[in-house]
Protein backbone atom coordinates (compact mmCIF):
# COMPACT_ATOMS: atom_id res chain seq x y z
CA UNK A 1 0.00 0.00 0.00
CA UNK A 2 1.20 3.21 -1.00
CA UNK A 3 1.09 5.69 2.13
CA UNK A 4 3.40 8.67 0.86
CA UNK A 5 4.14 10.53 -2.02
CA UNK A 6 6.34 13.86 -2.78
CA UNK A 7 4.69 17.08 -2.74
CA UNK A 8 6.84 18.22 -5.86
CA UNK A 9 10.52 20.75 -5.55
CA UNK A 10 8.25 23.85 -4.59
CA UNK A 11 9.27 25.41 -7.19
CA UNK A 12 6.77 28.11 -9.17
CA UNK A 13 6.64 31.07 -11.88
CA UNK A 14 4.79 34.17 -11.98
CA UNK A 15 2.11 32.79 -13.58
CA UNK A 16 1.80 29.88 -11.65
CA UNK A 17 -0.63 31.54 -8.79
CA UNK A 18 -4.22 32.04 -8.51
CA UNK A 19 -3.36 35.80 -8.34
CA UNK A 20 -0.10 37.68 -7.98
CA UNK A 21 -0.25 41.70 -7.58
CA UNK A 22 2.16 44.13 -8.19
CA UNK A 23 5.49 44.66 -6.23
CA UNK A 24 5.59 41.07 -4.95
CA UNK A 25 9.45 40.52 -3.72
CA UNK A 26 9.91 36.78 -2.95
CA UNK A 27 13.86 36.05 -1.65
CA UNK A 28 15.36 33.35 -2.85
CA UNK A 29 14.99 29.88 -1.23
CA UNK A 30 11.13 30.48 -0.84
CA UNK A 31 8.98 27.27 -1.52
CA UNK A 32 5.43 27.44 -2.83
CA UNK A 33 3.14 24.12 -3.01
CA UNK A 34 -0.02 24.37 -5.26
CA UNK A 35 0.75 27.73 -6.17
CA UNK A 36 -2.87 27.88 -8.32
CA UNK A 37 -4.44 28.01 -4.65
CA UNK A 38 -2.46 30.96 -3.44
CA UNK A 39 -3.89 34.16 -4.18
CA UNK A 40 -0.80 37.11 -3.37
CA UNK A 41 -1.85 41.14 -3.22
CA UNK A 42 0.58 44.39 -3.95
CA UNK A 43 2.96 45.09 -1.90
CA UNK A 44 4.32 41.40 -0.26
CA UNK A 45 7.56 40.38 1.07
CA UNK A 46 8.30 37.09 1.02
CA UNK A 47 11.75 36.17 3.64
CA UNK A 48 13.93 33.19 2.42
CA UNK A 49 13.13 30.05 2.97
CA UNK A 50 9.74 30.49 3.74
CA UNK A 51 7.48 27.89 2.81
CA UNK A 52 3.73 28.46 1.56
CA UNK A 53 1.90 25.17 1.37
CA UNK A 54 -1.09 25.73 -0.33
CA UNK A 55 -3.56 22.52 -1.20
CA UNK A 56 -5.79 21.15 -3.66
CA UNK A 57 -8.65 22.01 -1.81
CA UNK A 58 -9.38 25.69 -0.07
CA UNK A 59 -7.06 28.88 -0.50
CA UNK A 60 -3.98 30.85 0.84
CA UNK A 61 -5.18 34.58 0.05
CA UNK A 62 -2.56 37.11 1.46
CA UNK A 63 -3.33 40.80 1.14
CA UNK A 64 -1.83 44.28 0.42
CA UNK A 65 0.95 45.31 2.04
CA UNK A 66 2.62 41.79 4.31
CA UNK A 67 5.54 40.68 5.04
CA UNK A 68 6.31 37.40 5.34
CA UNK A 69 9.56 36.71 7.99
CA UNK A 70 12.33 34.14 6.79
CA UNK A 71 11.60 30.70 7.64
CA UNK A 72 7.90 30.73 8.07
CA UNK A 73 5.89 27.97 7.35
CA UNK A 74 1.74 28.47 6.35
CA UNK A 75 0.00 25.04 5.52
CA UNK A 76 -3.24 26.32 4.34
CA UNK A 77 -5.38 22.71 3.53
CA UNK A 78 -8.28 24.09 5.88
CA UNK A 79 -8.14 27.98 4.40
CA UNK A 80 -5.64 30.63 5.15
CA UNK A 81 -7.41 34.53 4.88
CA UNK A 82 -3.97 37.09 5.91
CA UNK A 83 -5.54 40.84 5.61
CA UNK A 84 -4.14 43.58 4.50
CA UNK A 85 -0.88 45.37 6.36
CA UNK A 86 -0.08 42.43 8.32
CA UNK A 87 3.28 41.39 9.89
CA UNK A 88 4.15 38.05 10.50
CA UNK A 89 7.70 37.95 12.49
CA UNK A 90 10.52 35.21 11.27
CA UNK A 91 9.55 31.60 11.76
CA UNK A 92 5.66 32.12 12.38
CA UNK A 93 3.97 29.20 11.73
CA UNK A 94 0.53 28.69 10.82
CA UNK A 95 -1.62 25.07 10.59
CA UNK A 96 -4.88 24.58 9.43
CA UNK A 97 -5.64 21.60 9.38
CA UNK A 98 -5.55 18.79 12.44
CA UNK A 99 -6.42 14.86 12.68
CA UNK A 100 -9.15 13.83 14.47
CA UNK A 101 -8.63 11.78 17.78
CA UNK A 102 -10.17 8.28 17.13
CA UNK A 103 -8.97 6.37 20.29
CA UNK A 104 -5.79 4.36 20.62
CA UNK A 105 -6.73 1.47 18.73
CA UNK A 106 -6.35 3.95 15.49
CA UNK A 107 -2.70 5.41 15.13
CA UNK A 108 -2.95 9.15 15.09
CA UNK A 109 -1.57 9.83 11.72
CA UNK A 110 -4.27 7.21 10.13
CA UNK A 111 -7.13 9.40 11.32
CA UNK A 112 -9.17 11.52 9.07
CA UNK A 113 -8.19 15.22 9.00
CA UNK A 114 -10.67 18.41 9.61
CA UNK A 115 -10.11 21.65 8.17
CA UNK A 116 -10.13 24.89 10.48
CA UNK A 117 -9.71 27.99 8.35
CA UNK A 118 -7.20 30.25 10.55
CA UNK A 119 -7.93 34.38 10.17
CA UNK A 120 -5.43 36.86 10.60
CA UNK A 121 -7.23 40.20 10.56
CA UNK A 122 -5.76 43.64 9.11
CA UNK A 123 -3.46 45.26 11.06
CA UNK A 124 -2.48 42.62 13.31
CA UNK A 125 1.11 41.26 13.94
CA UNK A 126 2.84 37.92 14.83
CA UNK A 127 5.79 37.95 16.92
CA UNK A 128 8.75 35.51 15.87
CA UNK A 129 8.40 31.90 16.04
CA UNK A 130 4.99 31.83 17.09
CA UNK A 131 2.26 29.13 16.65
CA UNK A 132 -1.02 29.44 15.31
CA UNK A 133 -3.44 26.43 15.29
CA UNK A 134 -6.07 25.33 13.41
CA UNK A 135 -9.34 27.59 13.10
CA UNK A 136 -7.93 30.28 14.88
CA UNK A 137 -8.90 33.80 14.55
CA UNK A 138 -6.62 37.09 14.94
CA UNK A 139 -8.13 40.29 15.44
CA UNK A 140 -7.61 43.33 13.53
CA UNK A 141 -4.57 45.20 15.31
CA UNK A 142 -4.11 42.32 17.18
CA UNK A 143 -0.28 41.59 18.67
CA UNK A 144 1.05 38.24 19.21
CA UNK A 145 4.42 37.81 21.39
CA UNK A 146 7.01 35.89 20.25
CA UNK A 147 6.78 32.46 21.06
CA UNK A 148 3.31 32.21 21.93
CA UNK A 149 1.24 29.31 20.78
CA UNK A 150 -2.61 30.56 20.34
CA UNK A 151 -5.08 28.19 20.21
CA UNK A 152 -8.04 30.31 20.46
CA UNK A 153 -9.33 33.55 18.94
CA UNK A 154 -7.25 36.65 19.82
CA UNK A 155 -9.49 40.09 20.12
CA UNK A 156 -9.13 43.13 17.83
CA UNK A 157 -6.53 45.31 19.38
CA UNK A 158 -4.98 42.43 21.98
CA UNK A 159 -2.22 42.11 23.01
CA UNK A 160 -1.44 38.18 23.53
CA UNK A 161 0.87 36.30 24.58
CA UNK A 162 2.54 32.58 26.33
CA UNK A 163 1.66 28.82 26.20
CA UNK A 164 -0.72 28.45 25.82
CA UNK A 165 -1.16 32.28 24.64
CA UNK A 166 -3.62 34.45 26.61
CA UNK A 167 -5.38 37.91 26.43
CA UNK A 168 -2.60 40.48 28.35
CA UNK A 169 -3.61 43.77 27.60
CA UNK A 170 -5.40 45.89 24.91
CA UNK A 171 -3.41 48.01 22.87
CA UNK A 172 -4.41 51.86 23.73
CA UNK A 173 -6.34 54.33 21.36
Amino acid sequence: MKRFASHGSGAAQPGDFAARGDNVIVEPGVLFFHPERIRLGHNVYIGHYAILKAYHRNEMVIGNDVWIGQQCFFHSGGGLRIGNAVGIGPGVRILTTRHRELGRHIPIMAADVDDAEVVLDDECDLGMGSIILPGVRVGRGAQIGAGAVVARDVPPYAVAAGVPARVLRYRPE
